[in-house]
């Protein structure tokens, strides 16, 4: 009660002629953030759900919790089974060092620890960059910051390598924020997905550190396939010569990025969403049909150079960015299609192109994240032909 007493007694300051005006928006945003604000519509709004942005964007980052627990606890394994090895290189060994922690893959303890102290840096990094972007457009614009960037910044972390230089994390972030959403007007009029526009930004501008065998695991002198690298060059059969197995991929003890490996993590997220009514389950269906369906048809056709034909549906889940992307950001309701037969449609695009893109381009093995965009890029124009394709059958009738 005595914060609450504090906010409205230095509110009037920074109201119309007050002498803090010119800060009211970064006030709306901090009073916003911990309490409901006091200002309601003077018009019919017309509302459809009870749910408010608050609680829209709250529950996304809850969900993301189990990917942010067990990618701790895999960055750390992957590290401390190298360094097993290797030996212990850096500034962050130096700290598990000093703590007296060790180094231990058996450890449980030990790997989260490790891990936090790769996850840490970037997400504080994400944060405050992508903050001052968010703040000072919502200044100049007189508007409140609102949670989205929450989300954004959780899931921005999530994609990354552990090994990327954290000068990259906050030109990316900042890519990814200002082109990827506030040059449209900020929050909700975004037709592209802003976490994935600063990772895809960082990929092409910075391909050694975005991809490789050396990044998934940050030891000097380490380089490991991921995968989809695996499959790509000798086949998904040959993983279980390099020590992967359908239930290593399904469960998340495999190199990926930070947040990315664990199937059944994403799995959870999703039931939470779905639960909740966060996530449109058609835009599921949708995706899983899709990449079934063209990787099942790939299957039967098969090829004699490429060895990404024979990979089954079941291990595209598993491997690679499919399963958080399928969760996180083609549920996402802002860049995805808004009709129901437009959600079956976007769903089922993009899973035909992550497929497409991991078979026929050996070159970008991975293909989630620009399926994604190239999804977000006709969403809108899914639900034109959808509704037009309505209006029109609808004139029917009284023809």
């Amino acid at each position: 009660m005595g914060l609450r007493r504090f906010f409205d007694r230095i509110e009037p300051h920074f109201l119309k002629g007050g002498k803090w005006e010119k800060f009211f928006p970064v006030y709306e945003m901090v009073e916003s953030f911990i309490y409901t604000p006091k200002t309601v519509t003077t018009a019919a709004p017309h509302a459809r759900s009870y749910v408010d942005m608050k609680r829209i964007m709250t529950y996304v980052v809850i969900a993301t919790i189990p990917c942010i627990l067990f990618g701790l606890y895999n960055t750390g394994l992957q590290v401390n089974t190298a360094i097993q090895t290797l030996g212990p290189s850096g500034w962050r060994a130096g700290i598990m060092e000093f703590l007296g922690i060790g180094f231990n893959p058996a450890n449980p303890f030990a790997n989260m620890m490790h891990g936090l102290t790769y996850f840490l840096p970037i997400y504080i990094v994400t944060l405050v960059v992508g903050g001052i972007w968010e703040v000072i457009f919502a200044t100049v614009r007189r508007h409140e910051v609102n949670e989205g960037f929450l989300v954004t910044s959780m899931l921005y972390t999530l994609i990354l390598p552990p090994a990327v230089p954290l000068w990259q994390v906050a030109l990316g972030i900042s890519f990814g924020v200002v082109i990827g959403k506030e040059v449209f007007g900020g929050t909700g009029k975004n037709f592209l997905n802003p976490a994935l526009v600063g990772r895809a930004f960082l990929y092409f501008a910075y391909p050694a550190y975005m991809s490789g065998d050396t990044i998934w695991t940050p030891v000097d002198g380490f380089s490991g396939a991921t995968a989809l690298s695996v499959s790509a060059s000798e086949g998904y059969q040959q993983l279980a010569a390099n020590g992967v197995t359908w239930m290593d991929a399904f469960i998340g003890t495999i190199q990926g990025s930070l947040g990315e490996t664990s199937t059944i993590a994403c799995l959870l997220g999703l039931c939470f969403l779905l639960i909740t009514k966060i996530a449109n389950w058609r835009l599921v269906v949708g995706c899983l049909g899709g990449m079934i369906a063209f990787s099942s048809l790939l299957n039967l056709v098969g090829s004699d150079s490429n060895p990404m034909f024979a990979m089954p549906w079941y291990w595209h889940l598993v491997v690679g960015g499919y399963a958080f992307g399928l969760v996180f950001m083609v549920t996402e309701p802002v860049s995805a299609s808004h009709t129901n037969l437009g959600r079956y449609i976007y769903g089922a695009l993009i899973g035909f192109m992550v497929v497409m893109i991991r078979v026929v381009n050996p070159a970008f093995p991975e293909g989630m994240m620009l399926a994604i965009l190239f999804g977000n890029v006709f969403a809108p124009l899914i639900d034109y032909f959808v509704v037009q394709a309505n209006i029109r059958r609808r004139a029917k009738r009284h023809v």
